[in-house]
């Protein structure tokens, strides 16, 4: 992808207009309270008898095949006159429009716009979301072609939120200087709440849709130090404005980087809480640091993308899950949790996937390769299969940066790579890294061989030795849930449509061997009559299990398909941990000094 320093010249992206096909889009809201969206567009400069016109079918950051086409509606194709075209699909995602050799044609279409996420388009009466792979379509083999995009806001609709620049020439246009970056640049219309800050030499703007209960004096300065925090790592921040859209409701979450801004879902009231808000500036730290990790600096694969179909990579533990462990060690570096905290939540995400029984079928790289079928498709079985390449990538972030600073006696950390493969490929070559690029920086930046870390951990499902790296700093991991022998079924339970019906089996439990079946309707254990009550803190299912002992044998009655079965089970010690980071008393002075590094504490 061509990310140019001078992306945002308008001299630069003139002349790029004028030397391609010109395209213009006008986008307007006819029906917003039906969730449409309607789209012209105009291409000019056409040769030939056909031109074929394509909508992606994914949108990058998001690895999975979401079929944009299937939103698409009412495609029409007009000569300059006026005259239809005929024009027609000739594949799921690309239509076909006899020119008759015209050099300038318009087509419109509709896009139904109804799915709540930070990757879909959404539009009601109150605001329109556009998330523009799903939007624009673009001239098969033109994805250079430059264009301009021209909102027309609904009614009362005041404002427009995005990271590409006016033209200057034209109230509410746009300007891409090609389809990569148009792609890479939601939108935002409406009269969402707005408001900017200053840090680290870019404007930032903040739009806020759906209301809540936030400060945006608090929320500017401690975005403020994650911003600052993140453009010392890597000695310069790529943008002169940067857009946040961030759209609160009800419960919400997830967010998506783009190029020069990003899209965040929030949970509207909870920006009073000391945990909504660190979750919230959690969110805000991963997504700004995906400016350098994924928007620059990325896997050979991410890039030039193709739009058409799976674009793989096994390197997704780096571009999300070093993004994930840095989210959290940029609001502990800008002083919005304590390191005593950051240390409690590294346990605890120990913890998450220590006790996920896929974490030792499937390796991360794996993980990663296997996201566009995996990673947003889950099902009854998956925590069994699989392992997120956001969670456990972080923990082999940490296990490398401790590794790093060990062994180079303080003078460089994981910091030091992220910034020398971002100068190397970005800035200097200007392209993807291979998997064998990076480890092979890691390498000569900490002086010694990964061939270890990477066969066990990262192409194989060792069970990671957290006290070896986690001593380097004088810390040692402990599990407090060791020495219990509480008794453990293997089984999830939850209440539908008033029946207590199981959702997951986790490997190798003894609900596993034993023969108990997801979707299976538990009736009774052990002869006595199980009550459909719902409680969100124990459920009558594990309240049952308290009360037994490992290696007790119960009797289960289930409703399996219309069909009564006695499945006879016995129960184990509960193999899941429970882990917490503490100090090491007799910590030497270079632990100490690793520590210190690492945590940047003084």
């Amino acid at each position: 992808m061509k990310y140019l320093i001078s992306l945002f010249f308008i001299a630069i992206m003139t002349t790029s207009l004028s030397a391609q096909n010109k395209i213009a889009f006008e986008v307007s809201f006819s029906e917003p309270q039906a969730h449409y969206v309607d789209v012209a567009m105009e291409i000019s400069g056409l040769k030939g008898a056909y031109v074929d016109l394509k909508m992606p079918v994914w949108t990058p950051g998001s690895y999975l095949i979401r079929e944009f086409a299937k939103n698409v509606e009412s495609f029409e194709a007009f000569s300059t006159t006026g005259s239809a075209l005929n024009a027609g699909k000739i594949n799921k995602n690309t239509w076909r429009v006899n020119t008759q050799n015209n050099g300038r044609i318009k087509v419109t279409y509709r896009v139904y716009s109804f799915e709540i996420s930070v990757r879909t388009s959404f539009v009601d009466e109150s605001h329109a979301f556009l998330s523009p792979t799903g939007i624009f379509m673009y001239p098969d083999g033109q994805l250079n072609s430059a264009s301009t995009i021209t909102i027309i806001p609904y009614k009362n609709w005041t404002k427009i939120s995005t990271g590409l620049e006016l033209t200057g020439s034209k109230a509410n246009t746009f300007i891409a200087p090609d389809f990569d970056v148009l792609y890479d640049s939601p939108f935002e219309i409406g009269n969402q709440d707005v408001f900017e800050f200053d840090a680290a030499g870019v404007k930032h703007e903040v739009a806020m849709y759906g209301g809540g209960n936030y400060d945006k004096e608090i929320l500017k300065r401690d975005m403020t130090k994650i911003v600052v925090e993140q453009t010392k790592t890597f000695g310069v921040n790529p943008n002169k404005r940067y857009v946040f859209i961030v759209h609160n409701f009800n419960s919400g979450g997830g967010g998506l980087e783009h190029l020069n801004s990003t899209v965040l879902g929030a949970s509207r009231n909870s920006y009073n809480t000391e945990a909504g808000r660190l979750r919230f500036l959690g969110l805000v730290s991963h997504e700004y640091f995906h400016l350098w990790n994924v928007k620059r600096l990325r896997p050979i694969a991410l890039g030039p993308f193709n739009y058409d179909e799976e674009n793989y990579t096994t390197n997704l533990w780096i571009a999300e899950g070093f993004t994930a462990y840095y989210q959290d060690i940029y609001t502990k570096r800008a002083g919005l949790q304590s390191p005593e905290r950051y240390v409690m939540n590294l346990a605890n995400s120990i913890s998450l996937v220590e006790n996920q029984p896929g974490n030792r079928v499937d390796p991360v790289s794996q993980a990663s390769f296997d996201a566009w079928i995996k990673q947003y498709r889950p099902n009854e079985n998956s925590a069994n299969s699989t392992i997120s390449y956001y969670s456990k990538g972080a923990l082999i972030a940490l296990i490398m940066d401790l590794e790093i600073i060990n062994s180079t006696a303080g003078k460089s950390g994981l910091d030091e790579v992220m910034k020398a493969m971002y100068d190397e490929y970005f800035v200097k070559k200007s392209k993807g890294y291979t998997d064998a690029e990076f480890k092979a920086m890691t390498e000569k930046i900490a002086g010694k061989s990964f061939d270890a870390m990477y066969a066990d951990y990262i192409n194989g499902v060792k069970t990671i030795d957290y006290n070896k790296y986690l001593n380097y700093a004088g810390l040692t991991l402990i599990d407090d849930a060791a020495a219990g022998n509480d008794a453990y079924l293997g089984a999830i339970t939850s209440l539908k449509d008033g029946k207590i019906v199981v959702t997951n089996i986790s490997r190798q439990s003894p609900a596993w061997t034993g023969g108990l079946n997801v979707n299976d309707e538990i009736l009774a254990m052990d002869d006595q009559r199980i009550n459909n009550v719902s409680d969100p803190r124990l459920s009558e299912v594990e309240k049952f299990i308290a009360n037994k002992r490992a290696g007790d044998k119960i009797r289960v009655l289930v409703n399996r398909d219309g069909r009564l079965m006695n499945i006879d089970i016995v129960l184990v010690r509960n193999p899941n941990h429970k882990f917490r980071i503490a100090a090491i008393e007799t910590a030497n002075p270079s632990q100490i000094a690793v520590r210190k590094r690492w945590l940047k504490i003084n």
